[in-house]
């Protein structure tokens, strides 16, 4: 896959991340698709991503701006930086109680790309700083 074409790819999913668009992100992912979610392990499969982005928005509304986007020559691995904003709309186990906080953190996701669609995705975010404000009522 070229730079520009996996550039665009990239910018797809976010554009729809930002949409709320799960159907249009989960075109962009291979059929078996490593999801790698900060700090909590690894799942397989766009089932298992589907389920994931489901219970994410069930709790937080989040976008992505400031965006970054690095791409390696061949194409086959890429990153995003950005600024990830979002409210806090629904008590998650394990979190403080949900009373629409919002939140601004820097956060990435890398990206390995096979046959024309993610076959990685790997997101980091600053996991103290985001519960730290998260706990801000």
């Amino acid at each position: 896959m070229s730079e520009a074409s996996t550039r665009q790819l990239i910018e797809t999913y976010l554009r729809a991340f930002n949409a709320g668009d799960h159907e249009t992100m989960l075109a962009c992912l291979a059929d078996n698709v490593a999801h790698d979610m900060s700090e909590s392990g690894r799942e397989i499969g766009k089932d298992k991503f589907r389920w994931s982005l489901g219970m994410q928005t069930r709790y937080f509304r989040e976008t992505a701006s400031d965006i970054a986007i690095m791409v390696a020559e061949d194409g086959g691995r890429a990153a995003a930086e950005f600024t990830l904003r979002g409210t806090y709309v629904s008590t998650r186990a394990g979190l403080p109680a949900a009373s629409g906080q919002s939140y601004s953190l820097l956060a990435g996701i890398f990206f390995e790309i096979d046959d024309g669609l993610f076959s990685r995705v790997t997101e980091y975010r600053d996991l103290a700083g985001w519960n730290a404000q998260l706990a801000k009522s």
